[in-house]
């Protein structure tokens, strides 16, 4: 395995790790996106982690900052947020192409990444597959009655409110909000079915930080309906991890399954077998 640092993009405003494996043996490469604003190590070195996974299994792999974050700077184009997204992803897809021969690649996202990676596939035709981490999705009835019945019958959590409410607002915690702000479903389902027509392999995963908008793998189905049959669809719901993957032992989770999926998927091909 060999890592190097690059300065890219059209006004060399990118800052980005390339990763190779001892024998580059696949035209498949893995673009890392940034999760927020952590910068490209990922939270709790993730990116890295499942850079050198990827690589020691025979994939090309970048990890990088988008415009403007980590050590990144701003490209100096009038474009839009979303446009800036795209456009940064299109020059880390030719930087991986001229340093590994890809010239298709799996994107992977956690977060507003899975929205930048949604975005991404949905235009760029080298797109091959992507990782949605705590992506797309909407709060659905069975979603309200998972959430909200076992605390209507929960003393404890009566308890808790009551408590709660003789609390002065201003001395009360800040909670997190790790919601991606979403796409109409219409529109999103109608993206992902194009992704899906035109040979896309899309992985989901959501983890048990996002519990407010999705709390059971059965929910991805009430959120976009027979998309769920599709055979280039996988779905998973790690209940146990937290939005940020914080454990070592969730992270490891998370890597062998992608690592998996990477094999089921766009398996490595060695001379002879």
């Amino acid at each position: 395995m060999h890592e190097q640092a690059f300065r890219f993009g059209g006004a060399r405003h990118l800052v980005g790790v390339v990763g190779l494996p001892a024998v580059i043996e696949h035209g498949v490469g893995v673009i890392l996106l940034n999760a927020g604003m952590v910068y490209r190590v990922g939270p709790f070195r993730l990116h890295v982690e499942l850079a050198r996974r990827l690589n020691g299994l025979g994939y090309p792999t970048l990890r990088f900052d988008q415009s403007t974050i980590g050590d990144s700077g701003a490209s100096g184009q009038r474009l839009s947020r979303p446009e800036q997204v795209v456009a940064d992803v299109r020059d880390a897809m030719e930087l991986l192409k001229q340093q590994s021969g890809c010239t298709r690649f799996v994107l992977f996202g956690l977060c507003s990444g899975a929205q930048n990676a949604h975005s991404t596939a949905y235009v760029d035709s080298r797109v091959a597959g992507a990782f949605f981490l705590d992506g797309y999705g909407h709060r659905t009835f069975g979603q309200r009655v998972r959430h909200y019945l076992p605390r209507l019958l929960s003393l404890s959590v009566w308890r808790q409110r009551f408590t709660r409410q003789r609390i002065p607002v201003a001395l009360r915690p800040v909670e997190p909000a790790f919601v991606v702000e979403p796409l109409p479903p219409k529109v999103v389902r109608a993206q992902l079915a194009d992704m899906l027509q035109r040979g896309l392999k899309l992985d989901f995963i959501y983890s048990g930080g996002v519990a407010r908008y999705f709390n059971h793998i059965r929910q991805f189905r009430e959120c976009f309906g027979r998309l769920a049959d599709h055979p280039c669809i996988s779905v998973s719901y790690f209940k146990e991890a937290d939005h940020t993957y914080v454990l070592s032992s969730d992270r490891q989770r998370l890597l062998d399954h992608v690592a998996q999926w990477m094999g089921h998927h766009f398996p490595i091909t060695r001379p002879g077998s």
